[in-house]
């Protein structure tokens, strides 16, 4: 019985590892190889005493979203300025039009969107240097998916 414990124990931390090892290798692939989209940013709060300097983010187009969704994509445009803008909110992802773009969103009611992003930490002490933020740069993939790679200002340069 001891040796069939064992192997559980083996084959489950295995798999764990298998889990976590893919989930690292898809973000890798949506920062080598997805589109870089800027979202404006909205007032946000700089300080947590728990978890160190951070900024909280959050987003224009996650602001009164006007959609009873709990789940789907927000589809974006890119305007003229290089920044994202809200078209819609769809469940699927499809639709989708020539130059548009899908972020998957949750949400928790009716006022907020969560993009997964909404929160970009920072070492203690830097907090000024991110004052200026006006753009969260967030890579994207195809499906949706999104990882956040940076703040930007309003000169559209990485900070």
């Amino acid at each position: 019985m001891k040796t069939y414990k064992w192997i559980i124990i083996i084959v489950n931390l295995c798999l764990l590892l298998g889990y976590f090892n893919y989930s690292v290798y898809q973000k890798e692939e949506i920062i080598n190889n997805g589109k870089l989209i800027l979202l404006e940013l909205a007032p946000r709060d700089p300080r947590s005493l728990i978890q160190g300097d951070y900024m909280n983010l959050n987003y224009s187009i996650s602001r009164n979203p006007k959609t009873d969704l709990k789940r789907g994509f927000c589809v974006v445009k890119i305007d003229s300025n290089g920044v994202a803008q809200k078209q819609r909110f769809q469940k699927n992802r499809l639709p989708v039009g020539k130059d548009e773009y899908l972020i998957e969103f949750t949400s928790k009611n009716r006022w907020n969107l969560n993009i997964g992003a909404e929160s970009y930490f920072f070492q203690e002490g830097k907090a000024e240097k991110y004052v200026s933020a006006k753009y969260g740069g967030l890579k994207i993939d195809k499906q949706g998916n999104s990882v956040l790679v940076g703040l930007y200002n309003s000169d559209k340069i990485k900070i």
